[in-house]
């Protein structure tokens, strides 16, 4: 019994420690430059010395807005989305788990009790005899001994599957934070461009009535009374879509935090202070090797790699052992007694001779391979792309915010000086009308050039792997 248990322990350390045959994994090529464009739009993404990226940058480092820290903090703990990744992430490790445990052999124990009845005919004695057989067993039940590496190439499989799936956990707690800034920063331009609007209406209202004394006077004709009208309807149109556009805002913030924000935590206008922090783009390689999705990718690559393993040991023989050993008698007081011992061994070895469908499903890995490669090179080339498309915008958005301030400045001493001449009967309306326009025009247009400046920030702390 010594020599068969020995033997028995010698086999399983054998088969724990058994080869696999997949592949050697080599990680593909990035198919992208060694370094981000250059050119002159991208001329200004240069930061100074001693800048970090934001890879190193924790999210609650990177928003520096107080208030948008703590709707960030509310979404991440609420968010539905987020539940279900983090969810996604513990049944993958459950099912790494499950599938790790068949490198090991299952231990049962069973106790059983068999009583018959036996006619005279059929017994040995000619007489009808009851026959009783107790047993108690411990055993493995039809374990696989991984020669050739089938089942530790299905649990690298597993494993790879497993961190794939911690990636887009990673990767879906970015997209959330960036989601929740963008939302909140959209909800700051469009209440500050409803302030704008009710400004402009109050001032279309001013400018109506003071029309309409001068209409009444006989110093104004009715076609400028008529026109000042349609410029406070015009101010009254914008101010109710501004009110709509702050409602949808605040209701898709509160969809990603996942219950409603409170009051006092919610933006009042965009301003004119940062709420990000300045961050450098780094490298591409530190993007390629550290950005989620791209190491999601690289795992799936890496599991298509062990099933090819998988795949090639179905080609060779498969070794199941099943074996018990315990005690029996024909009565239950006697189980245990000197004697009553038992055990049984029965290895079986299955050759496969030929089945077409063994050829098929190794073809098949092998495919399943490249199309994780041609996912890999894309993950690669997509965040380069975004990255270089960020850097774009980074490097002209000043430019355009400094174009687009003079010229609110010009239009708005334009509206002076109109609204100036009309006043002194020395120009018609349709100056002052002109003027006006253009001035609501240009200062709506410098909220949504800030607004561009603030979210393509995101978009780099996002595009480049972001903190976590």
């Amino acid at each position: 019994m010594r020599r068969y248990l020995l033997f028995l322990l010698i086999v399983i350390a054998f088969g724990l420690s058994g080869c696999t045959l997949a592949p050697k994994y080599t990680r593909p090529a990035a198919p992208v430059p060694a370094d981000w464009p250059k050119g002159t739009v991208y001329q200004e993404t240069r930061t100074a010395t001693g800048d970090r990226t934001a890879l190193k940058l924790k999210w609650q480092e990177f928003f520096t807005d107080e208030k948008l820290q703590k709707i960030i903090t509310m979404a991440l703990k609420n968010n539905r989305d987020l539940r279900l990744a983090v969810l996604n992430v513990e049944r993958a490790r459950a099912l790494y788990g499950i599938q790790r445990a068949e490198l090991f052999p299952a231990v049962n124990a069973a106790g059983s009790m068999n009583r018959q009845r036996v006619p005279a005919d059929l017994s040995s004695t000619g007489k009808a005899m009851t026959m009783e057989q107790y047993g108690v067993n411990l055993g493995i039940s039809s374990w696989e001994i991984d020669f050739f590496g089938r089942i530790r190439s299905l649990k690298d499989r597993a494993l790879e599957e497993y961190l794939a799936t911690e990636q887009a956990g990673r990767s879906a707690q970015i997209l959330l934070v960036s989601a929740v800034a963008n939302a909140y920063l959209a909800l700051a331009a469009d209440r500050e461009n409803l302030k704008l609007a009710e400004s402009t209406l109050e001032t279309q209202q001013t400018t109506y009535k003071l029309i309409q004394k001068r209409y009444d006077v006989g110093l104004a004709s009715e076609l400028d009374l008529r026109r000042a009208q349609s410029q406070v309807d015009i101010a009254r149109g914008d101010a109710a879509r501004y009110t709509q556009l702050a409602a949808q805002d605040e209701n898709a913030l509160n969809l990603l935090v996942g219950s409603p924000a409170p009051g006092e935590f919610l933006p009042a206008e965009l301003g004119s202070g940062d709420p990000l922090r300045e961050i450098s783009s780094g490298t591409p390689s530190e993007v390629l090797l550290h950005r989620p999705d791209i190491l999601a990718a690289e795992h799936r690559l890496k599991a298509a790699n062990a099933n090819i393993g998988a795949a090639r040991a179905a080609f060779f023989p498969r070794i199941t052992l099943t074996t018990a050993f315990g005690t029996a008698s024909a009565e239950l007081s006697g189980l245990f007694k000197a004697g009553s011992d038992t055990w049984s061994f029965a290895p079986q070895i299955v050759l496969p001779i030929f089945d077409a469908r063994t050829w098929s499903a190794y073809d098949a890995t092998k495919i399943d391979r490249e199309i994780a490669v041609a996912q890999y090179e894309k993950a690669i080339q997509t965040a380069f792309r975004e990255v270089a498309d960020a850097l774009a915008v980074r490097g002209t958005v000043d430019q355009q915010l400094s174009a687009q301030q003079s010229l609110v400045n010009a239009v708005a001493e334009t509206y002076r000086l109109s609204n100036a001449r009309y006043m002194k009967g020395t120009d018609s309306y349709l100056g002052v009308l002109d003027a006006q326009r253009s001035l609501n025009a240009s200062r709506q247009g410098l909220i949504v050039l800030r607004l561009v400046r603030l979210t393509n920030l995101v978009a780099l702390y996002k595009a480049v792997g972001g903190g976590e």
